[in-house]
């Protein structure tokens, strides 16, 4: 299964600027070489902060946009989304029974199923999976049975070792994460964006993780404080190949550097 990972757009109407960067224009080349390179993906996942200012007018550019890819899209909220503008915007999108955004899809065979997770806690930064939710993910996990999963939302679990990350993760993610690790079917993979920087790793209990960088404004890592720097970055997105035996992610971060040289194929042993 070919799924591209997008996240963090931030996307403005009205050519407005999300720290210098023209978001709309950045998320536009980012779908537009999606279109190009991968008419063939199965699905596209946009893993939060859809819009920058909560606006209904970048719900709408938002929904022009993305609307340039033709594969099936999975849509969540991060921290600058509101629930009410989204639903508003793309009202045939899944959502629960409670109307958070959360939806599941069961890929063929052993890939297993597909989580898509609404950690939305609106008025915080940080995110929370609140006892309703929590009651879905689990319902979601007993159906998926001796079948793994592969989970995607906005926010980081835990943190990732970066200082201004700490106390914006998920806020009280004990339940959440108990829920994974008892998974009959086992978890292949948790995809999540929030921090704006690629970062992959293992959480306790060997749940696998990787963070997308951010299609818009990106920052520099600093171990040393718990301050931000932002940077402008570049245009950027993940393609997952999720098959029956591997999972492999692969970054596209130079959308738009200049070609230096091509060499040959290399020779086998």
């Amino acid at each position: 299964m070919k799924i591209i990972h997008l996240t963090d757009p931030h996307v403005r109407a009205h050519g407005e600027c999300v720290r210098t960067v023209d978001t709309a224009t950045r998320f536009a080349a980012v779908v537009d070489d999606v279109a190009r390179r991968h008419a063939d993906a199965d699905l596209v996942v946009v893993t939060g902060d859809l819009v920058g200012d909560r606006e209904p007018a970048s719900y709408a550019l938002f929904r022009d946009l993305i609307g340039r890819i033709r594969a099936p899209v999975r849509l969540l909220m991060g921290n600058h989304d509101r629930r009410a503008l989204f639903r508003a915007a793309f009202p045939d999108h899944p959502i629960d029974a409670d109307g958070f955004i959360q939806s599941c899809l069961d890929a063929p065979g052993p890939q297993g199923r597909l989580l898509f997770l609404d950690s939305l806690e609106e008025g915080s930064i940080g995110g929370r999976l609140c006892d309703r939710r929590l009651a879905w993910i689990a319902a979601r996990l007993a159906e998926a049975g001796d079948r793994p999963v592969t989970v995607f939302l906005h926010h980081p679990p835990l943190s990732v070792g970066v200082p201004h990350f700490v106390n914006i993760c998920l806020h009280d993610p004990e339940g959440f994460l108990a829920l994974l690790r008892a998974h009959r079917g086992g978890i292949r993979h948790i995809f999540f964006g929030h921090i704006h920087i690629p970062v992959s790793g293992v959480y306790p209990g060997g749940l696998p993780y990787t963070a997308a960088r951010g299609s818009a404004h990106q920052i520099l890592l600093d171990f040393d404080t718990d301050a931000v720097a932002w940077a402008s970055g570049k245009a950027n997105y993940n393609l997952i190949d999720l098959g029956e035996d591997r999972l492999a992610v692969h970054s596209f971060d130079f959308l738009n550097d200049e070609l230096i040289a091509r060499g040959p194929p290399c020779a086998g042993p």
